[in-house]
């Protein structure tokens, strides 16, 4: 790997720690005001206006983490994989600033509220870690690639395969959720759900009991698939 791609990756490397600890810090004030005795599902019913900034909050976040992908880049695919690779230290650096804040969680089979666009995500923690490690060392590999002068590309087949897990792992997370708007009769109000009284309480009464590991790791095999399949294109294309 170039010096100016290790450099980029240190300097990012910091900059998704200190976003990550800062996400944690914000956690801890909102955990203070709705969970003083500690976070647990069912969930609080917080105030409309709260989940609103909340959402908010959530897309500011990954405005700033693709922001720093594509000032990072000089390509396409660098900017991609400086993305995944801010993505995934500042998702892993969260929850190590929660346990040191906290001591939570109590083990990486915790349950978690993960995220809230467009429904709420729930999972064990070692789910999204899983993910994020993923992310970092495809973009390690695919950044270093580069550097040594391979052409990275993604045919539809590969791609295909890519999108295909990326879908099946989100699915895992949002499945009783989207079941609760399909058999609820919420589907024709979706834009609107964060305000609509009787699904909130039901999405706070909600409790996980089950993760479809099965189904997340054939969408981690089918990602892990698609980037094999474009390393080994890659190395061909170097060696034409």
């Amino acid at each position: 790997m170039k010096n100016d791609s290790k450099r980029k990756f240190n300097v990012l490397l910091i900059f998704a720690l200190a976003m990550g600890f800062l996400e944690a810090i914000v956690v801890v004030y909102l955990r203070e005001l709705y969970y003083p005795g500690g976070f647990y599902f069912p969930l609080k019913l917080i105030p409309s206006k709260i989940y609103l900034i909340e959402i908010i909050r959530e897309l500011t976040t990954i405005v700033m983490l693709v922001s720093v992908g594509i000032i990072a880049g000089k390509n396409g695919i660098q900017k991609f994989s400086y993305f995944l690779f801010v993505f995934g230290i500042w998702d892993v650096s969260y929850y190590l600033a929660l346990k040191i804040f906290l001591n939570w969680p109590a083990s990486f089979l915790t349950w978690d509220l993960l995220f809230l666009i467009p429904v709420p995500w729930v999972g064990p923690v070692l789910a999204p870690v899983i993910c994020s490690i993923g992310m970092i060392l495809i973009a390690l590999l695919f950044v270093n690639l580069s550097d040594k002068g391979m052409r990275i590309t993604f045919q539809l087949k590969e791609l295909s395969i890519l999108v295909g897990g990326v879908l099946i792992i989100f699915l895992t997370y949002i499945w009783d959720y989207a079941l609760m708007i399909f058999n609820g009769g919420y589907i024709s109000k979706f834009f609107s759900l964060f305000e609509d009284k009787q699904f909130r309480e039901l999405s706070a009464n909600y409790i996980p009991a089950f993760y479809n590991w099965y189904l997340f790791f054939i969408g981690v095999v089918l990602i892990s698939t698609s980037v094999l399949m474009v390393y080994n294109s890659a190395r061909k294309y170097k060696e034409l």
